[in-house]
Formats: C-alpha cells, sequence, structure tokens
C-alpha cells in the first residue's frame, strides 16, 4: 500500500550559503552606547575613567570588590571591565581569572589598572587572562585607542557568536519540523561526546562533537515537507533530494571559523567506509573521525527510537545492525565495539 506523506503547512527553505562576513560592522551601525565595568577603590582613578569613559558613549557602573564586580557581570554583561590590580577583598588577577572562565564573560575585554610596571606582575595578568595594561597615571590618547580597539573587537565577537546562534537555531528548527525525531539532536551530541571521551579526544574535538550533533542535519531545511515526512520508502527522485542535504547543510556552516571542524561531520556523517556512502564517496581514513563517530551514534539513535513505518528495536538488535555494517566494511569496528561497551556499561 502506497503511503501518503503527512500533510503540513508548505513552507519555502533558501539553501543558498550565508555570507556572515558581509553582515554590517558594529562600527557602521551609528553609536551604540557601550556598558563598561571599572572595579576600583581609587576615587582619583575612577572619577578619570569615568569621565573619559562616558565621553566615549560608554554606560558606567563602578564597583569596589571582586565579589560585586562579578555580581554586576552576572546581572548585565559588559563589553569592557577596568579593574585596579589591587581593588580591596579580592585581587585583581583573581577577578580577570574567574571572568575568563565563566563561559557568559570569556571573550569580555579585561583591561588592568595598576601603577606597578614590574614584567612579573605583567606575566601574571597574562595568565589570568587580562587583554591589556593600563600603567597610571594615564595617557588619555593611549588609553582611548586601547579602549576602542578592545571594544571593537568584542562587538565582532559578539556577531560572530549571534551568527552561531542563528545557524544552532536553524538546526533545532529542523527537528521540531518532524515530531519523529524529538531529542534526536540532544541526544546524539550525548552519545558522540560521551564516545569521544572515551577514546581521549581533545576538548575542541568534543566541542565539535557536541555541536556536530545539533547541525549534522541541518542541510534538511532545504528539503520539502513531502519528503522529509513521508512515512514511507523514498522514491529515487525522492531519495536524489534527501541525498543533498549534506551538502546544503556544509554550505549554510561555511563562513564561520567557529564551526570549521563541525563543517566534515555535517558533510560526511552519511560517508562509509567501502565508498558507497555520500555525498562524496569517500573511503576508509578519508572520512574524518568526527563524523565516523556521529554516524554510529546517529544509525543506532535512528534504529532504536519510535518511527512511523516501523518500531523501536531494542538496544541490543541495534548493536547488532551496527556489528553487521562494520562486517560489511561500512564502519570502524573500533568505534562501534567502543560504543556498544559504553552503552552497555551505563546500561
Amino acid at each position: 500500500m502506497t503511503r501518503t506523506p503527512r500533510s503540513r503547512p508548505s513552507v519555502k527553505y533558501c539553501a543558498t550559503p550565508i555570507n556572515w562576513s558581509s553582515t554590517s560592522s558594529p562600527a557602521n551601525c551609528g553609536p551604540v552606547s557601550t556598558p563598561s565595568l571599572i572595579a576600583d577603590d581609587d576615587e582619583t582613578s575612577v572619577r578619570f575613567l569615568k569621565r573619559l569613559l562616558t565621553r566615549e558613549g560608554h554606560t558606567v557602573s563602578v564597583v569596589d570588590s571582586v565579589d560585586r564586580a562579578l555580581e554586576a557581570c552576572a546581572q548585565n554583561t559588559p563589553d569592557l571591565v577596568l579593574v585596579d590590580l589591587m581593588v580591596p577583598r579580592g585581587h585583581g588577577y583573581d577577578l580577570c581569572r574567574r571572568l575568563k572562565d565563566q563561559s557568559a564573560t570569556r571573550f569580555v575585554p579585561v583591561v588592568i589598572v595598576t601603577a606597578q610596571s614590574d614584567r612579573r606582575d605583567r606575566l601574571k595578568g597574562i595568565e589570568a587572562g587580562c587583554d591589556d595594561f593600563l600603567i597610571k597615571p594615564f595617557d588619555s590618547v593611549e588609553l582611548h585607542a586601547r579602549i576602542q580597539s578592545l571594544v571593537r573587537l568584542k562587538r565582532y565577537t559578539d556577531e560572530l557568536e549571534s551568527a552561531e546562534a542563528v545557524i544552532l537555531g536553524m538546526g533545532a528548527t529542523i527537528e521540531a519540523r518532524d515530531p519523529n525525531t524529538n531529542g534526536h539532536c540532544q541526544r546524539l551530541a550525548h552519545y558522540a561526546t560521551r564516545l569521544g571521551r572515551s577514546l581521549s579526544l581533545d576538548v575542541s574535538d568534543l566541542a565539535a562533537l557536541e555541536r556536530g550533533g545539533f547541525l549534522h542535519d541541518i542541510g534538511k531545511i532545504a528539503v520539502p515537507d513531502a519528503v522529509l515526512l513521508k512515512d514511507g520508502q523514498l522514491d529515487p527522485h525522492e531519495s536524489r533530494v534527501m541525498r543533498k542535504h549534506p551538502i546544503v547543510g556544509d554550505s549554510l556552516c561555511t563562513g564561520l571559523r567557529s564551526l570549521s571542524k563541525v563543517r566534515p561531520i555535517v558533510r560526511h556523517h552519511h560517508e562509509r567506509l567501502d565508498g558507497t556512502g555520500y555525498p562524496d564517496g569517500l573511503r576508509n581514513g578519508e572520512v574524518p573521525l568526527l563524523a565516523q563517530i556521529v554516524s554510529v551514534v546517529d544509525i543506532f539513535d535512528a534504529l532504536t527510537t519510535q518511527r512511523p513505518y516501523r518500531g523501536a528495536l531494542p538496544a541490543g538488535e541495534a548493536f547488532q545492525v551496527l556489528v553487521d555494517e562494520a562486517a560489511k566494511g561500512w564502519r570502524d569496528r573500533v568505534l562501534v565495539d567502543a560504543f556498544v561497551d559504553l552503552v552497555t556499561v551505563t546500561a
């Protein structure tokens, strides 16, 4: 019996690569109020810095301790932090280190303001993650140039983060289009990072696996609902349409350096080691390791969740499918065994 696709509102999606570098620069957006924080108990220094920053268009807050600085940053993340090296009730190095350790403030420029010019102090500041030093007494021209440069860099960083957030949001819309894949991306990110960790992959690879779990099928945004949501087997034309999604996904991620390690996952998670996969027919070591990892966990999750055209398989049967695919030369048996051991131990 021929199955008909489930009816959903018709939506058109654009598969054209997005050129994030063409987005308007903050410098061209007109005057923008810059929230800035001064952590200093020197009234003379604070008065000078606040007057200068206010004249530059900054909205300035002043605190006199590390704890209050952290509390202020948690309430409203600033675009710039100026901290005295010896701010009371906590050392300036400690404040800098703690700001750089928190995801919400790690890209906020931190400038240490000090009357000390000792080389050891500067090295400690660099180790703590500070972005610049200002030595008292201040040179107002130099101070202006340095602050302007740091704020401009922060704005560019914010733009890139916003672009990445858009891409991640697009990945979530793919899952939302099909209720049968609810939670699929989260599970893939979880499985993939756990498998990567068991293989002793580094932090950057683990981060790529997590993002890859959410973005691996982002190219399906260009696949029509009639194909994506079809209950039955796809015909040859529909299969060709579906097989384009890795290329479309790769194009969507182009231009974001932060996704450079994710792109091979997006493009190659449907490759097979014997060269019969798509879209590029890669063989053996040509298939990136991170893409192989996502491929293994993708197959497992697809087999063990309910779909309109079949029931969910028990984990043992899904493991056997992976073992059989390894025997055919499609998967790396070492990765399959590592994943089976991981899930079995957890269970």
